[in-house]
């Protein structure tokens, strides 16, 4: 676990002393006297720093992972609530802790081949139980559809652009690749979908690391194209990059896409005030629909699924959900449309997924 936080105060009693001592300045002490000025001065700033460290004791510790885009949504979350809770405003009220996952520290394999569900999430949930952070921050399409005993997550910062982009450095739409080109995902959806319109591609499904590792490995040729969320390139300031932007037909986003969410202990009545406060209630209700049907299919990494809810121009909820084979040669797609309140779009959520569990039939995610 790493801190992200001010040098450390043994770096300051160094410079202090150095630059306060009366050693230099020409006066000269008899050998007893300069001992015992040495130990009040050593007193002195101890005592200084003790209260500097109690002055600077955070009031409110985020949990994150620590790469470029899970940082950018801590700060980001950091600002709302420094926003919205005055004593939050103050300097070194908040502190971000970066946490390293199991999804971090295994980068050579496919995540499904890790192990699926929870990989971005369970150190910094266990950080969360042993109260070594008061909120933990994270992309909600990482958190499984359970949550750890003792554990809330009722808030949502409002949602960015769910949909998918296409990058590549020599062809200005998927459409325009030729085939047998190599496209990168690390994504069984994206990967599921992709075949299913264009088999003429390959797909490289290990093609796992942040933002900028996947880039890179596009710039040196590993792959002829990538695609990635816009959401993370929208928050990373990096859209630059994007070649096209892939429509909600053409690619339907992993359920709870391009959302934030932030979970405290259910015990801890001052976090769950302070992050209810950030709650973007659209899109806590969209993506409570969304992991509605994830949980009815019992879906992980290892099972290409699709889902998402919208408010439509009436202001009710379209629910669109897909299940599909990993080599992307059948795909089950339903939808729904209902009221846009929480149990209206659960059910909404379960009804769907339960209808293409029937559909697809025993054995159907082994194709």
């Amino acid at each position: 676990m790493e801190t992200l936080s001010s040098p450390s105060h043994q770096t300051l009693i160094s410079a202090n002393f150095t630059s306060r001592s009366a050693y230099s300045n020409g006066i000269s002490l008899p050998s007893p006297l300069v001992k015992i000025h040495r130990r009040r001065f050593a007193a002195g700033v101890k005592a200084s720093v003790a209260v500097d460290q109690e002055k600077k004791v955070a009031l409110l510790r985020i949990g994150t992972r620590g790469s470029p885009l899970a940082l950018a949504q801590a700060y980001q979350t950091r600002d709302k609530l420094m926003e919205t809770s005055s004593e939050l405003a103050e300097e070194g009220a908040i502190e971000i802790i970066i946490i390293k996952t199991t999804g971090d520290k295994i980068l050579t394999q496919p995540l499904a081949d890790i192990g699926g569900k929870g990989l971005f999430t369970k150190e910094i949930d266990e950080a969360l139980l042993n109260s070594d952070i008061d909120i933990a921050v994270h992309s909600m399409k990482d958190v499984p559809t359970y949550l750890p005993d003792k554990t809330i997550l009722p808030c949502n910062l409002p949602r960015e652009d769910v949909r998918d982009a296409f990058i590549c450095l020599s062809a200005s739409s998927i459409a325009d690749l030729p085939a047998g080109s190599v496209v990168g995902t690390a994504s069984l959806r994206r990967k599921s979908q992709l075949l299913h319109r264009h088999p003429h591609l390959t797909v490289q499904d290990n093609f796992r690391g942040n933002v900028q590792t996947r880039l890179k490995k596009l710039k040196e040729g590993n792959v002829n194209a990538t695609l990635l969320a816009l959401a993370g390139l929208k928050r990373l300031s990096m859209t630059e990059h994007v070649t096209a932007i892939l429509s909600i037909d053409d690619m339907l986003p992993a359920v709870a896409q391009g959302a934030i969410g932030i979970a405290c202990r259910s015990d801890d009545d001052r976090m769950a005030d302070y992050i209810a406060k950030l709650n973007h209630e659209e899109t806590r209700l969209a993506v409570a629909c969304e992991r509605a049907f994830l949980l009815t299919l019992d879906g992980s990494c290892r099972t290409p699924i699709a889902g998402y809810a919208s408010r439509d121009e009436d202001g009710n909820c379209l629910f669109r959900g897909l299940v599909a084979s990993p080599d992307g040669t059948k795909v089950l797609e339903t939808s729904r449309k209902g009221l846009y309140t929480y149990d209206d779009m659960i059910l909404m959520g379960k009804d769907a997924g339960e209808e293409l569990l029937k559909r697809g039939g025993p054995g159907f995610f082994n194709s």
